[in-house]
Parts: C-alpha cells; sequence; structure tokens
C-alpha cells in the first residue's frame, strides 16, 4: 500500500460523513489503489480521529462498491473486473448522453461560457503536456454537464457509479493517437453545446465515453485479473 502522507484534520460536524469524502478522494486520485488494504493507524493519524468514525466511513464506502470488506481482516480497495469495467462504462455513456439531451434544453449562456473556459484551459494543458491539469478539467467539464441537467436523480446514480472507474478514467496513461482523438471529441462537443444540439451532443458524448473501455481495462491489468481470485 502507498505511503499516505499527513494532512489536515476533520472537522468534528458529520465526522464519518467527512471522513467518507476524503477517503473517495484518496481513491480517485490513486492514492489508495486497488486491491490496497486500508491502514486503519495511517488514516486516523492523518484526519486525526478515532477509529470509530473511521469504520463508519469504510462501511459506507462499501456499500458504494469503492471498499470490500474482509472478514476479521478489515478492509481493502475494491477491484473491478474486466465484465464489471464494460458494464458500468456502458451505463456511464448512456447517463452522460442522457445528461447532454437535458442540459441542452434548460443550460443557460453563463453555465456554457464557464464550461467553454475549462474546455479553453484543457486544450492549453494538452498542447503543454499537462497530465494532471488535462484529466482534471476534462472531469470539470464532463461533471459540469451533468451539473447542467438539472436533474438530481440523474447527477446522484453517475456519481455513484462513475466514482468506482473514476481513477483510471481520468488518469490512465493514452497513446497520442488516443489523446488527440479525445481532444478532437472535445472541441467538436463545444459548437454543439452552444448550439443546444442534445441529440447530436449526447450521440457523440456515448461514443466518446466507449471508446475509453480498452484503456481503461488495460490500465488495470493484472489487477482485473486477480479480481477474479480468492484473497
Amino acid at each position: 500500500m502507498n505511503k499516505i502522507d499527513p494532512g489536515i484534520g476533520i472537522n468534528r460536524r458529520y465526522l464519518h460523513d467527512e471522513v467518507a469524502d476524503r477517503m473517495r478522494e484518496l481513491i480517485h486520485a490513486g492514492e489508495l489503489e486497488p486491491r490496497a488494504r486500508v491502514n486503519e493507524s495511517e488514516l486516523t493519524e492523518k484526519f486525526g480521529i478515532s477509529r470509530t468514525p473511521l469504520r463508519e466511513a469504510i462501511k459506507i464506502l462499501a456499500t458504494e462498491g469503492l471498499l470490500e470488506l474482509l472478514p476479521n481482516r478489515g478492509a481493502r480497495v475494491a477491484s473491478i473486473s474486466q465484465e464489471e469495467i464494460e458494464e458500468m462504462i456502458e451505463v456511464i455513456a448512456g447517463l452522460e448522453a442522457t445528461a447532454c439531451e437535458l442540459a441542452c434544453r434548460v443550460i443557460g449562456d453563463d453555465e456554457i461560457a464557464a464550461i467553454e473556459e475549462k474546455h479553453a484551459a484543457m486544450i492549453v494543458a494538452w498542447q503543454a503536456r499537462d497530465e494532471g491539469s488535462y484529466f482534471r478539467l476534462n472531469r470539470e467539464i464532463h461533471e459540469g454537464i451533468m451539473l447542467a441537467s438539472g436533474n438530481a436523480t440523474l447527477r446522484g446514480i453517475y456519481t455513484s457509479l462513475s466514482g468506482r472507474t473514476q481513477r483510471s478514467r481520468y488518469t490512465v496513461h493514452q497513446s497520442e493517437a488516443e489523446w488527440a482523438r479525445a481532444v478532437d471529441e472535445h472541441e467538436r462537443m463545444m459548437p454543439l453545446l452552444r448550439a443546444r444540439d442534445g441529440e447530436a451532443l449526447g450521440r457523440l458524448m456515448r461514443s466518446h465515453i466507449r471508446a475509453k473501455k480498452a484503456v481503461i481495462a488495460e490500465a488495470y491489468g493484472e489487477d482485473t485479473e486477480r479480481a477474479l481470485l480468492p484473497a
């Protein structure tokens, strides 16, 4: 398991929910990798808390599928099998396509301008080969369209499901050709968003997400195979 750097303490209000949020961020950022054991001692020290709220947070993340509870052995970060990747990406593609269609019905000019600003910054990051900034802005663009859909139910399902693939979806290494294709698709999304052409934007988004299947599966590599084996 990766060594976790010390962090700031956590406010005591709604403690286990805040701890769950912080652990979720560590998983999404890759600081807690698939199949890595959850080191309770390190995390209690990092967050400045006792084990009780930490264990409550672990239960929350287990219900979300981000952690696996091990009988009498604590918990570990969940792995994703090849079949699960195929299924989840297909559903996420459908959710994001629907978000595009809904967003184009109600999105305001200010929301479009904010997304376009992130897109322009993402292009600059791509040209500079700044992967960290690129992937962060890429994620914020997708989340911005989802938020603009105005559908809380859709957003809730998306957030719960996409969390399991977010780390690999937004941080995996891509070939230059794959990266250029992804950028080109984002370039084509912007005029469709401005035109509020939800049908065309939804089709493009669905294809854009589906193209990630192979890249995500490759990123998990042996982890996707080991997920099928007993611990």
